[in-house]
């Protein structure tokens, strides 16, 4: 009896060790991954807000994008998130794959939501997020078609919320870091943005299809719907795609670096001021 009850107590103790180790690694505040999709919600209220308060959100649009994915306004923030998660202490989103651009909407594969109701749908699912008590939105866009609707959203949301939001396009903030690796700014499916997909996701760049007819300036003086390119370049001959895969590689880190030291910075600034 002695040596069964000597076997049971250190199974006993054994068991109760590694249930012990399981329990403190679920309150450590690591989460097992910082997608909000694959989160249980048990999880997510352990971690939200204790551990990790700031969010996440990927917008984007489906449309024409030259020789690279119609996605590319989604798969850009998504792929942002997913490598900056970490060193914002941010969870993820899921991306909103639809957005505004009526212009392209004739071209195969598009899809246009109307201005009404991408608000209220952004407006509702922002204001979810902050309910979930989340302190700190952060909005990755990658769509330019989505960006006035979104500035007006971020004011209204954050006051009536009472929650910080920060809205970033990602294209806009590292024009200096396009400049640098490539000799202009870029544009529309230009050099910038079709080396920040190429670093994502080289197996979907269709340079064998490309064609400098494709492409052309963005002038302020002419509109026309459809628009007759799907490669729009900011500056009169500059932007063309470089198709290099180096000089992919490094945008995207460099980009992604931008907009962590962007995000950290804000956060900081917040709560030094101690806003909200």
């Amino acid at each position: 009896m002695n040596r069964r009850f000597e076997r049971f107590a250190v199974a006993f103790v054994f068991v109760a060790t590694v249930c012990a180790g399981i329990a403190n690694a679920q309150n450590t505040g690591t989460p097992t991954t910082r997608e909000i999709n694959f989160l249980c919600w048990q999880e997510f209220g352990e971690l939200v807000p204790a551990a990790i308060n700031t969010v996440l959100v990927p917008l984007g649009s489906l449309e024409p994008h030259g020789v690279i994915p119609n996605g590319t306004d989604n798969l850009a923030p998504e792929s942002m998130a997913r490598d900056i998660a970490e060193r914002t202490n941010a969870l993820i989103a899921p991306t909103l794959n639809y957005g505004i651009t009526p212009a392209m909407e004739a071209y195969p594969g598009a899809v246009s939501i109307s201005s009404e109701a991408y608000r209220g749908f952004v407006s509702d699912m922002l204001g979810s997020l902050a309910d979930n008590q989340f302190r700190n939105i952060i909005l990755l866009n990658g769509h330019g078609g989505n960006t006035a609707t979104l500035q007006s959203l971020v004011t209204e949301i954050s006051n009536e919320k009472e929650v910080r939001m920060l809205l970033v396009n990602w294209w806009s903030l590292t024009s200096d870091i396009a400049r640098e690796i490539f000799g202009d700014i870029g544009g529309h499916a230009a050099s910038n943005e079709t080396a920040y997909i190429q670093a994502s996701y080289p197996e979907h760049i269709h340079s064998e299809r490309y064609s400098e007819d494709m492409t052309m300036n963005t002038d302020a003086s002419w509109s026309a719907s459809p628009v007759p390119y799907t490669i729009s370049l900011y500056v009169e001959g500059e932007g063309y795609p470089t198709f290099d895969q180096g000089q992919a590689d490094l945008f995207f880190q460099r980009v992604n670096t931008q907009v962590v030291e962007l995000i950290n910075d804000v956060i900081a600034r917040w709560d030094r001021a101690g806003v909200n």
